[in-house]
């Protein structure tokens, strides 16, 4: 029986190491029709490629990272008679992140999406990190937004955003440090990227958490981390961070404090994170910096939250990021 077949819809984009485009498949057993987004890379840029096909294929399975088709990358010859290597994974309709934030006013998220898409965004995480692997290159535009629809407790339907993590490029083993050199210390976008990792060329989990401080920031602000400042380097490497801006919540300004830790280690890790006050639900989570005494107190884990709020609190009354 012949196999589905696969035509050519849009060009999506191109990034620095080849283009994807939208293909449809027809002729599905069940009739349906299925979208794929298809990478594809010249030979010049075909290692990075295997690469990501080969770090998504041990990921399969995982909900919050994009998945890959097949079982092998693609090689074909182009018109022109070159070397193509393709790949093809799920279609995001959403676009990336950075494209959905495009739809806010401001290009700013509301409070309950950005926590609930921090959440989504630490799955992913724990589960890159739980393979032995650093993503190094996490941000708004290589996470893909999938819209779905479900039911509320009213039976109505509405309309909820699940997101992936895509773009696993320059993704490499945590403590690799091959790939480091003083004329370009980072592995992957500049102003995403951590202090030691500019510095050191450290590739652990802790680089994944700053970046991942950095997009929390974005969805928040509506702007890149460092727009309050000319952003150089030498600054990351004295281990300054992105400015918080004062009216964030405050949970949220003690999750970004520890993205933003100096030392990597007290970043913790995305299963710790996952427990953060910043991304609980219900009363336990409604403290805001002028009262952090309202937490209640009916368990000693409660109490322990309270007191480390507080010494929270005055380091961040002086931390220089949130004086704005």
């Amino acid at each position: 029986m012949a196999g589905p077949e696969l035509y050519f819809e849009k060009f999506l984009g191109k990034g620095s190491f080849g283009s994807v485009s939208l293909y449809r498949y027809k002729g599905r057993p069940d009739g349906k029709t299925l979208y794929a987004a298809a990478k594809t890379s010249d030979h010049e840029h075909s290692e990075s490629l295997y690469r990501e096909f080969q770090i998504m294929s041990e990921l399969k399975g995982c909900p919050r990272i994009v998945q890959c088709y097949g079982t092998k990358v693609q090689e074909r010859l182009n018109e022109e008679g070159r070397l193509q290597y393709k790949i093809h994974m799920e279609y995001a309709p959403g676009g990336s992140l950075r494209s959905f934030a495009n739809l806010f006013e401001d290009k700013k998220l509301p409070d309950v999406l950005v926590r609930d898409f921090t959440r989504m965004l630490l799955e992913g995480l724990a589960d890159i990190h739980g393979r032995g692997y650093v993503h190094c290159d996490l941000k708004p535009a290589n996470i893909l937004v999938f819209p779905s629809c479900c039911l509320n407790k009213n039976g109505a339907w509405i309309t909820s955003h699940e997101l992936k993590i895509s773009d696993f490029g320059l993704t490499r083993r945590d403590g690799d440090t091959s790939w480091w050199q003083p004329h370009r210390p980072f592995a992957g976008t500049a102003i995403y990227m951590s202090p030691e990792s500019v510095s050191h060329g450290e590739t652990g989990k802790g680089l994944d958490l700053w970046s991942l401080g950095c997009t929390v920031l974005e969805m928040y602000t509506g702007k890149r981390p460092w727009w309050h400042t000319d952003y150089k380097l030498k600054d990351l490497k004295n281990c300054h961070e992105p400015l918080i801006p004062r009216d964030l919540p405050f949970e949220a300004k003690l999750f970004l404090m520890t993205c933003f830790s100096p030392e990597a280690d007290d970043r913790k890790d995305a299963s710790t994170l996952l427990s953060h006050i910043f991304l609980r639900s219900g009363d336990d989570s409604k403290i805001t910096e002028s009262s952090p005494k309202n937490t209640k107190t009916g368990s000693g884990n409660t109490r322990t939250i309270t007191v480390e709020l507080e010494k929270l609190r005055e380091r961040l009354s002086e931390l220089r990021s949130i004086c704005v």
